[in-house]
């Protein structure tokens, strides 16, 4: 069912807003990863998972959107992990680690948690050591609304140099601090190398 609805999704994408621009897809690595992002529209893991397609992924999302039960059907069908946000517990850290060890899907996650949030959290990085795999760092350009895709404006996904996290290291505020950084680095020059002229602009303070 995933390839299915893969193949769907860019059917709609590119007769909505045309295809897409995917840059430096040859540094995404083999087996299993984790794709970190800043999360800038709502529809962006799509283009995440498109652009690394032929790979196929899961995805952290916020347990209210299974309340609806047409959702909870696709996202059950895209391999969804709902995630309570309020109180998150252990297996929201278990439960992706268990995936990428003893499957053949990766992971999308937003380490800012909120399409509104520019603050990176722990978790990304911490799955990442528990699981053995690296991080993998991508941005998202293009329209921020489904509305805005209508626009044909351009969209440009660029994936950045892995991340390898040595599962001996000690995850102190220290290290997380180092590891955030470099996340944040990279990401902003993902950006820079799509346009050096981008700047995000969170449509929902307008």
């Amino acid at each position: 069912m995933y390839s299915f609805l893969r193949v769907i999704a860019r059917i709609v994408i590119k007769l909505v807003n045309g295809n897409f621009n995917v840059i430096n897809k040859d540094k995404l690595p083999e087996g299993n990863y984790i794709l970190v992002g800043p999360h800038r529209a709502w529809f962006d893991m799509l283009y995440f998972a498109l652009a690394a397609s032929p790979k196929k992924f899961t995805f952290l999302a916020k347990k209210e959107l299974f309340n609806n039960f047409i959702l909870r059907y696709i996202l059950n069908q895209v391999n969804a992990v709902p995630v309570d946000r309020e109180n998150p517990g252990p297996s929201v850290i278990k439960e992706p680690v268990k995936i990428l060890r003893n499957t053949d899907l990766s992971i999308v996650i937003f380490p800012s948690g909120s399409r509104h949030s520019e603050d990176l959290k722990a978790g990304a990085a911490l799955i990442a050591k528990l699981a053995g795999v690296p991080i993998v760092p991508v941005v998202y350009q293009g329209p921020l609304s489904f509305k805005g895709l209508f626009s044909r404006k351009s969209v440009s996904i660029a994936f950045g140099d892995p991340i390898t996290i040595d599962r001996r290291l000690k995850m102190n505020d220290e290290q997380q601090a180092k590891l955030e950084a470099k996340m944040q680095a990279s990401f902003d020059h993902l950006d820079q190398e799509i346009d050096p002229n981008f700047k995000y602009v969170d449509i929902s303070k307008k």
